[in-house]
């Protein structure tokens, strides 16, 4: 009896493989032309067995020399499918209400004898509860499937906020303040950083990421956060979209940014490991301790992360201080300098040619052909840049005054010569002759008392100004020395002179007055 009991297991066994030599024959002989009646008799089959098999190999679509290079697996699957349960429509039906069963069970009460009852009552003929719990456990066994991940030296950093915050004490208040903490990590070396900041805001993340990328003396290829919102306008499970000034930082940086998906902190799984290390490593040693400053706690923060860092992995050789020398090499160089954050506003040049910076109440002047444009002003705490497009129009140092800065350039030419006549005076006209020579300069000290109110030469002066200009300085000296050696000088003369080239002819010594000089003048003592 137990003989053929086990004649039966090795029968029952090999029974596949016999199969797939049977079925590789049959593909041999059928490809040769042999007859159906040929092939059961020279195989000893069933011809009913034998059409069972040449239906399947027909429905597969394929030819006999191709079915013949599959391997035995792909071949079972064509003449001895093993999906029985899916042939089951009960359970093609509870398979479709898997998903909405799991969600369900978050809900509070919920239990798997609530879900069964709920499906038992429009599904009658379906499954008992032991057999709905089996297939249900079967689900969620491989929804929870995780999956390791390999990670490359230097290629992301992971950042994240940890749920708890730090706190210290106001020393003149005594108002306890809590501090959220930022969280970095290297995921090739689990490398950390942690800090605690005044606020979430994005003027003190960015701030702290940039002391942490100087922390790790280099710059990861790609930084991988969740949808903080100081980081990220809009994410969904295909598109995301992030801030301006996220994108500032990681083009200073040169580095990519990328976000994980909503409500999927796996996605993270190495930082947020991190966060739960720290609790361990930082929070639990701060318990008892108290500050007064966030400076102060900080410094505390970095003692205990060198320790942090130097302590030796529980399951893998050496510490994340030896692992992260690996990695180092492979971070890209610091730019020269930090992150300094832009804030970016815009502004339509007004008719006075200027735009407005509404944050300090000051205007900037932009060349009047862009009046009725409109602006875009990056600034920062130095420097202010104003952009029409992609072109920068003008760059200023920021002047923090309510006032205007008004570059004369950027005037209409009607405005530039009123801008320029409120400058004139006296100095003005008597130093700019001077710089082309000696007789300029008296000659312009001669129109300038040629008036009784010297304002009233002004004109003249500036007449004089543009001959010298239009004419050259050489010409204008020799034609100021030629108008002096007469009794009255004036605007029109020194014109006449140049516009007949006088001033090039050669002076004549014997033209000038006589000195009339003698004993017989009678001088102002004769009419006393």
């Amino acid at each position: 009896m137990s003989l053929v009991i086990l004649l039966i297991l090795k029968f029952t066994m090999s029974n596949k493989f016999i199969s797939m030599v049977l079925i590789r024959r049959i593909l041999q002989l059928r490809d040769e032309g042999i007859s159906k009646n040929k092939i059961a008799e020279l195989l000893k089959i069933h011809r009913q067995t034998l059409d069972s098999y040449l239906n399947k190999i027909t429905d597969s679509g394929k030819s006999y020399p191709q079915l013949l290079q599959l391997s035995d697996g792909d071949l079972s699957e064509i003449v001895h499918p093993t999906s029985i349960a899916k042939a089951d429509k009960r359970f093609e039906d509870l398979e479709k209400r898997f998903a909405d069963f799991k969600a369900d069970l978050d809900h509070p009460g919920v239990t798997r004898k609530i879900l069964w009852e709920e499906y038992q009552k429009v599904n009658i003929e379906g499954y008992k509860y032991t057999q709905f719990c089996e297939h249900f456990a079967r689900f969620m066994q491989i929804s929870k499937a995780t999956m390791h991940l390999t990670h490359r030296p230097g290629e992301f950093m992971q950042l994240d906020f940890a749920g708890q915050k730090l706190r210290y004490i106001d020393r003149v208040t005594g108002e306890v303040i809590y501090c959220p903490v930022l969280v970095c990590t290297l995921p090739f070396s689990c490398f950390v950083y942690v800090e605690a900041l005044p606020s979430m805001v994005q003027a003190q993340l960015f701030s702290a990421l940039n002391r942490c990328l100087e922390y790790f003396g280099g710059v990861p290829r790609n930084i991988l956060s969740d949808n903080m919102k100081q980081y990220i306008i809009k994410n969904d499970r295909y598109e995301f979209s992030f801030t301006e000034l996220a994108d500032q930082w990681s083009v200073h940086y040169n580095t990519n940014l990328d976000a994980t998906r909503p409500r999927r902190p796996k996605d993270k799984p190495t930082v947020e490991n991190s966060v739960y290390v720290s609790y361990l490593r930082i929070y639990a040693k701060l318990r008892h301790e108290d500050f007064f400053s966030l400076k102060e706690l900080n410094e505390r923060i970095q003692m205990l992360l060198v320790e942090f860092n130097k302590t030796k992995f529980q399951k893998l050789p050496g510490s994340r201080a030896q692992r992260f020398l690996e990695e180092k090499p492979f971070l890209k160089p610091l730019p020269a300098e930090p992150f300094t954050i832009k804030y970016t506003t815009k502004a339509k040049v007004q008719f006075n040619y200027h735009v407005f910076l509404g944050e300090d109440k000051h205007y900037y002047s932009v060349p009047c052909k862009f009046i009725g444009q409109s602006t875009k002003i990056i600034y920062d705490q130095e420097d202010v840049e104003i952009f029409i497009g992609f072109q920068r129009i003008y760059s200023y140092k920021r002047d923090y005054s309510q006032n205007y800065t008004t570059i004369p350039e950027h005037m209409p030419e009607k405005h530039q010569k009123y801008n320029e006549s409120i400058g004139w005076n006296e100095d003005f006209f008597l130093t700019f002759a001077a710089k082309i020579g000696e007789n300029s300069l008296n000659a312009f000290k001669k129109v300038l008392e040629s008036r009784i109110f010297v304002e009233q030469s002004y004109k003249a002066c500036l007449g004089l100004k543009r001959l010298s200009e239009r004419y050259g300085n050489n010409r204008f000296e020799a034609a100021c020395m030629r108008a002096l050696m007469g009794s009255r000088i004036n605007y029109g003369m020194i014109k006449n002179i140049l516009e007949k080239n006088l001033d090039k002819a050669p002076i004549d010594n014997q033209n000038t007055l006589p000195d009339i000089t003698h004993d017989n003048i009678r001088g102002p003592q004769v009419y006393v």
